[in-house]
């Protein structure tokens, strides 16, 4: 049987170490570049994507323990768990398309004369747009869960109540750049984006594994 006692500390643990993933690919994620660049970076891209996806499982099993914190509110935690996993999974279809897919479909194509490159290069950018698609609706649905959690600590005191202020400051910030036509999508706005959720998910992290809750 479940030991739902145990429920929030190793859930909290999943959360730790999947935030720990998720920084360790914005640090070790290549800068996009040429064809020539990208196929001398693949071994990076692939390792770097590797770890995003592997961050998947973990984060979703981890906000499962979250979802089960607020019993009173399980409507409104279910809704958030609902767009939290939307975003995880359009995460791990990104992590796919642009950390395993572009380096397999690169490296066929090493030799490739001019004309051939001027082809791929369509379907890079073709690539590239559908990649930047997911990004948005991981950004958007990650926003949308974590501000429904970030007031739901407030309200309840389940989690320190800074820890709620905290996410939805992220959320007010992060509306703002996109309004403000701040580019989320390249490298240096999406490592912003990461490692502000990092920041968040680490403290809903270890406060999940110091805290105890009742379970249904």
């Amino acid at each position: 049987m479940e030991n739902k006692e145990n429920t929030p500390k190793t859930t909290g643990f999943a959360l730790l170490l999947g935030s720990f993933l998720m920084f360790a690919t914005m640090v070790l994620h290549p800068a996009g570049g040429s064809f020539e660049h990208l196929l001398k970076a693949t071994k990076f891209i692939v390792i770097s994507h590797a770890l995003a996806i592997a961050s998947v499982p973990l984060s979703i099993f981890g906000f499962w323990g979250l979802l089960k914190r607020f019993t009173n509110y399980q409507n409104l935690s279910m809704a958030a768990f609902i767009f939290m996993v939307i975003g995880q999974f359009a995460g791990l279809i990104a992590a796919t398309i642009n950390g395993l897919t572009l380096p397999f479909f690169i490296n066929q194509y090493k030799d490739a004369t001019p004309e051939t490159l001027e082809t791929i290069k369509i379907v890079l950018r073709y690539g590239s747009s559908l990649n930047h698609a997911f990004d948005y609706i991981l950004i958007g649905s990650i926003c949308v869960a974590t501000f429904i959690w970030s007031v739901l600590i407030v309200k309840t005191k389940e989690l320190p109540v800074w820890l709620g202020y905290l996410g939805i400051l992220f959320n007010v910030v992060f509306v703002i750049l996109l309004l403000s036509n701040f580019n989320l999508l390249d490298l240096f706005g999406f490592r912003i984006f990461i490692f502000s959720l990092v920041i968040w998910i680490l403290g809903v992290g270890i406060f999940q594994v110091k805290f105890k809750n009742n379970l249904n």
